[in-house]
């Protein structure tokens, strides 16, 4: 049976695609959550109407998410790591540990999203790249600082 998609649909093709499934994961899946819509469902002219409609949403979608882009790129998350000497940290700060660190500041982006080529194993300030939707990211500011011990702050 062949859909065209009206929201992307991960392992199968992105909004707008015209896609060929099984009769069973339209029916029984696609078309009842509006992920997709017959391609034989009528005349092109109502085809072109879904698409119109599709676009329009991912435009709004898209707008929205650049300016949610902005308000990430103007926070500094800051992680406190224990730390030995030249600055190196014991472990590593990943990127579930700034997806958590971005959820108590109000702002729930899921780990998959930020994209660290590796770990951060060293104190300093990093600029970590965030995808908000497919051709909009934003960058975070990270700054990895050493946890301070009170032993250290009373002496």
């Amino acid at each position: 049976m062949k859909v065209i998609l009206s929201e992307n649909v991960p392992n199968l093709g992105d909004m707008g695609a015209t896609v060929k499934v099984a009769a069973g994961y339209a029916r029984n899946f696609l078309l009842p959550r509006k992920l997709a819509v017959p391609a034989q469902s009528g005349s092109a002219k109502q085809i072109e109407h879904e698409m119109r409609i599709i676009r329009k949403r991912e435009e709004k979608h898209l707008s929205k998410m650049a300016e949610y882009g902005k308000t990430l790129e103007a926070l500094t998350v800051e992680i406190k790591v224990r730390a030995g000497e030249e600055d190196k940290i014991f472990g590593s700060v990943t990127s579930a540990n700034i997806a958590e660190k971005l959820k108590e500041l109000g702002h729930a982006i899921d780990r998959k999203a930020i994209h660290l080529d590796e770990p951060i194993k060293a104190l300093g300030i990093y600029t970590v790249p965030v995808r908000l939707a497919k051709g909009v990211d934003a960058n975070v500011k990270v700054w990895v600082a050493a946890e301070v011990k009170e032993e250290e702050v009373t002496a």
